[in-house]
This record gives C-alpha cells, structure tokens and sequence, in this order.
C-alpha cells in the first residue's frame, strides 16, 4: 500500500515536473522572440536615424549651393550633422543610444530652422536692396537734368560706404612671452618657457569711426582647440560670449598699436597652432 502511494506521488510530482519544464520552455521562447523584435525594432530605428541625418543633409546641401547669402554657419552645422551620422552608422543600436540621437537630431531640427530663417531674411534683404537700386536707376534715367548731380551724391555714398565706421584690425599675431618678476614682458617661441600668450594688432585710422573709449575682446584657442584664458562670459544682444581677456582702450580715429595679454594656465600651454581672434 505504502509503495503504490510512493507511486502515486511520484507520478505527480513528475507532472508537476513536466508542467513546470513546458511553462518555463515558452516562457524562454516568448522572451527570446521578444529579445528579437525589441532587437528589430531599434535596428529600423535606427535606420530611420540614418535616413533623417541624410535628409538634413540634403537640406544643408540644397541650401549652402542655392542661396544667394553664403553664410559658414550653414557649413559649419552641415558637418556637424555628417560627423553624427558617422557616430550612428558605427554605434550599435540600444535604447540608450536611440534616445539621444533622437534629442540632437531635434536639437538639429531646432538649429537648421533657425539658420535658414537667417539666410531667407538676409537674402530677402539683398533682393530688396536690389529692387531699390534698380529703383533708383530708373529715377536717375528719367531726370537727366539732374545727372551730373545724382552722380557726384552717388561718388559721396560710395565713398561714406568705402569708409565705413566699423573699426578694422591689421597684423593681428599672437605670440608667447615670459612675465619677469619686474612684470617686463620677454617674447619667446619656445613654448616650455613661454608663461602667458599676447595677443597684438593695429587698429587702422578711420575718420568715420565714433572716437572715445573702447572694449576689445580676444579668444585664444590652443592646439587642441581649447579656449585658454581668463573664461570671461560676457552678455550682447546675440547670446553670451566666452573670451579669453579684454581691454579697454581710447580710440581718437587714428591708427592705434594694441597688445591684450591671454592669463593662461600652465597645463593650457603646448606646441603647436595657435588661433587668435579679436572683437569690438
């Protein structure tokens, strides 16, 4: 009695068994064509990338050949988007991944939207300009009696246009110098001895140019294109800039040497290209 309940119970138990193994046979089934399909779905994801990239890129490209306004700007975001589709193509497709790419190529969006409505308003501008000359070529035309004196009026704007007040920089150059303790600055090209960068230029004579106190500006950027310096942030109407020093100079319409030191840190300074720029 007690061997056929043995049995009994055996048998059971392996039912169980049985029941237990199929249930776990599907579940790993399930999981694993489910694994597959996730797997699918990121894959034709990101292709779908792959394909905006490219189409933002024929945008850009379409853009830069066809506009009457080349701006580098639109140069500069078209390689942008090429270096991350190269970072796409290479990466593998997961969740993770996909979420960001999706974040820049809005970002992308956002940025090709606004670029392009600065190129449409600047080229709407030079046609507008170009319907007010030819405007006013046929003015000119029509009253020949005054000709001589629309033409010397036209010699004057030419001329106020050729001289415009915007302040222009010449033998701009930048170059490492030692700082001695006396506070005297010895210039020196060999970077392991060289303590801060200076940044020189002339600013050229220009009679229209409004006289008085001036605030320049310079970016010095190391070889590995890091922006060295004092990090000065600073507000203008387009957004906040990062320069590496500034000065305030007095300017009197003439021609004016002007030298700005870059306070660099030591572990900024390495051989190599240096490129300095300079605002007012």
């Amino acid at each position: 009695m007690t061997e056929q309940k043995s049995n009994t119970a055996l048998k059971i138990l392996t039912g169980i068994l049985a029941v237990a193994l199929i249930a776990l046979g599907i579940y790993t089934v399930k999981f694993y064509n489910e694994e597959k399909e996730n797997k699918e779905i990121l894959t034709r994801e990101k292709a779908v990338i792959e394909d905006e990239l490219n189409d933002l890129i024929i945008k850009y490209d379409e853009a830069i050949a066809t506009n009457e306004v080349m701006d580098q700007n639109l140069v500069d975001a078209r390689q942008r988007i090429a270096v991350l589709l190269d970072s796409v193509k290479d990466a593998e497709a997961n969740l993770v991944l996909i979420s960001r790419y999706r974040r820049e190529i809005g970002a992308l969006r956002s940025e090709k939207d606004r670029l392009f409505r600065v190129v449409d308003s600047l080229s709407n501008q030079n046609r507008m300009l170009t319907t007010a000359i030819d405007s006013t070529n046929m003015v000119l035309s029509q009253r020949t009696r005054m000709a001589d004196s629309l033409q010397q009026t036209n010699q004057n704007l030419s001329t106020k246009v050729d001289r415009a007040a915007q302040l222009k920089v010449t033998s701009l150059r930048g170059e490492g110098v030692i700082v001695r303790n006396s506070g005297r600055l010895v210039e020196n090209d060999r970077t392991r001895r060289i303590d801060q960068i200076r940044t020189c230029f002339t600013i050229t004579e220009n009679a229209l140019a409004e006289a008085g106190e001036k605030t320049l500006y310079v970016q010095v950027y190391n070889p590995e294109n890091e922006l060295v310096g004092d990090q000065i942030a600073v507000q203008h109407d387009g957004g906040v800039m990062v320069y590496s020093a500034t000065s305030k100079i007095f300017y009197e319409n003439e021609e004016l040497d002007v030298c700005i030191l870059a306070n660099t840190e030591k572990d900024k300074l390495m051989e190599g290209e240096y490129k300095v720029y300079v605002y007012a």
